[in-house]
């Protein structure tokens, strides 16, 4: 489950949230936005992140400017992270072209102000890519995150993710911390959508109708009988939801390795069935995911009403 803080507008307009896990102890302390839904900014205790959604149109202008407008705001702890809609180095385009004057003004400002493009820093030479033209057939990696010099020694990892309900391939950054995070104690529940599951009812049924035959009798009092059954029950319901999460992860990486396979294969020769098979691909994952997805809901509202 992750908190997000996102745009609340009454058109719909492309754009992206930031999520933060539930795990990590985060307090707000401001949020920052723009009417035209470019940009988001999330002031907290223990990352300064900015989220940024250029226009198509003029993007490395427009960042420069936005960055000079605000950099009182940016201090050392502050991540810069969006889609940029440039690429910021002829690496970062399967077409190889070289730099735009304002994507090199872009850069230069960036200098100036201390601030890296991470993954270049710490891959100078990799090729990755996080967006596929249809329109000029051609990838690029538009989506980028921008930090501090100064926190270099802090970055520990950056990579480029597939994704399966966006255009737009994410960027995951693990960042050292030293700070001791505190622990959760999860409390078992049950998983409501397990009953929909007709094995599982199944198999639910046959173990109730085991656990009256050897233990219902004279003997045995109604309220032990049914605290008994309760922990033979939890017991069962934890072994069946433990097969399908295994069985679901199975699959889901399955179908992640094939998609990113066919990924691979499409950059070095773009084919329209291919994309397709990706399409399609893309579609059965994002179902097993909304499915988790209502799960955690499901979950979120059950702690909250016990609160």
């Amino acid at each position: 489950m992750e908190k997000s803080s996102n745009r609340t507008e009454s058109k719909k307009k492309p754009g992206v949230p930031i999520l933060i896990s539930d795990k990590i102890d985060f307090k707000m302390k401001a949020i920052t936005r723009d009417k035209q839904s470019h940009y988001i900014i999330l002031k907290g205790s223990i990352q300064q992140e900015d989220n940024i959604y250029a226009p198509n149109v003029g993007a490395p202008k427009y960042i420069k400017n936005l960055l000079e407008d605000f950099q009182r705001e940016i201090d050392s702890n502050t991540i810069i992270a969006g889609d940029f809609n440039t690429p910021l180095t002829a690496l970062d385009t399967s077409s190889r072209q070289k730099s735009s004057k304002e994507t090199e003004t872009l850069n230069e400002a960036l200098d100036q102000m201390d601030l890296i493009d991470i993954y270049r820093e710490l891959h100078p030479k990799t090729t990755e890519y996080t967006f596929f033209s249809r329109a000029h057939g051609t990838f690029s990696k538009i989506d980028h995150m921008i930090g501090h010099k100064l926190n270099l020694y802090k970055f520990k990892k950056i990579e480029s993710i597939s994704s399966i309900f966006s255009d737009h391939n994410g960027m995951k950054l693990e960042i050292n911390c030293n700070k001791n995070m505190q622990r959760h104690f999860n409390t078992w529940r049950l998983n409501s959508m397990l009953l929909n599951n007709e094995r599982v009812t199944e198999e639910i049924k046959e173990e109730i109708k085991k656990f009256l035959e050897t233990n219902e009798n004279e003997h045995t009092t109604t309220q032990n009988l049914w605290d008994a059954m309760k922990a033979v029950l939890r017991g069962k319901f934890i072994t069946l939801q433990a097969y399908l999460k295994k069985q679901e992860k199975f699959l889901i990486d399955c179908l992640t390795s094939h998609f990113k396979e066919l990924e691979s294969k499409e950059k070095e020769n773009p084919r329209a069935s291919r994309r397709k098979e990706i399409v399609k691909i893309r579609a059965e994952i994002k179902d097993i995911e909304s499915k988790k997805t209502f799960q955690r809901i499901n979950e979120t509202k059950s702690w909250f009403f016990e609160r």
